[in-house]
């Protein structure tokens, strides 16, 4: 089914939703001639913008007083997405890290065949799951860490080396022009493990966060392949990135500016 005719359709469900007042999984299911579970991921997205609850064999309207405008991806978020994405092909096996930066690709795999996506964050995975085509999605487990809202650990680390892949994306609280990546959390293993087993790390960091040092190094200048960042870095800057034989992705911020620019 085109994500198109799934745009549609759960168009359509919050039409009726608010022409009735509730919606069950089974009347949804025969309306639209579909499976039970394409509706139930309908209703998890719908859910997650904010337009409606799941309620057991369904959902209902938002309450008044629960609707609340969702905070937008930013538009330098979108940027780095976009140009990430335009690195992926089909059929790539990639890692995406948990992270809020990280999580804006996903709005651009709605197009994207055969992608096999591991992830240590529950988000992404609930996420993924509603993309269609869905991914196969794999999940590192491991111990749950509420700082990060992600997994971290051994087991991660141990399921992670049982694979490889085509591409890590990944994030970073910061980026110290001298060592690498920065990160505010301690629980650094595992995107190291993340880094070895992938044969392109690409890291997406919006520019304000480029100088900023943080005590805790995460992945160091040589593990680096692909930084991927918008527009609003100085060409000093880029110069010293580039040295280190680092590909610089300087992503648009405009939709109208048709190509990144690669340095």
């Amino acid at each position: 089914m085109s994500k198109r005719n799934t745009q549609q359709r759960r168009h359509t469900i919050v039409t009726l939703l608010a022409e009735q007042g509730e919606v069950t999984v089974d009347e949804l299911a025969r309306r639209f001639d579909t499976s039970e579970v394409t509706i139930r991921k309908d209703l998890t997205a719908l859910e997650k913008n904010g337009l409606l609850l799941r309620r057991y064999g369904g959902a209902v309207p938002v309450p008044s007083e629960m609707v609340a405008e969702a905070e937008p991806v930013s538009k330098r978020k979108r940027a780095l997405a976009r140009a990430a994405a335009a690195r992926l092909r089909d059929h790539n096996r990639i890692i995406i890290d948990s992270g809020s930066t990280t999580a804006a690709l996903l709005g651009e795999l709605g197009h994207k065949h055969g992608l096999v996506v591991m992830t240590n964050s529950l988000n992404i995975a609930n996420t993924l799951r509603e993309l269609e085509p869905e991914p196969t999605l794999l999940m590192t487990g491991g111990t749950w860490d509420p700082s990060s809202e992600s997994f971290q650990g051994r087991v991660a680390e141990q399921v992670l080396r049982s694979y490889d892949f085509d591409q890590l994306f990944i994030g970073a609280d910061g980026i110290d022009l001298a060592r690498g990546t920065t990160t505010f959390n301690e629980l650094t293993g595992l995107s190291r493990v993340m880094a070895e087993v992938a044969r392109e790390v690409v890291v997406m960091v919006e520019s304000d966060k480029i100088g900023r040092k943080i005590p805790n190094l995460e992945l160091p200048w040589e593990r680096i392949h692909t930084l991927v960042t918008d527009s609003g870095l100085d060409k000093s800057i880029q110069q010293q990135i580039t040295d280190k034989g680092v590909t610089l992705v300087i992503a648009p911020l405009s939709l109208r500016t048709r190509a990144c620019v690669e340095l």
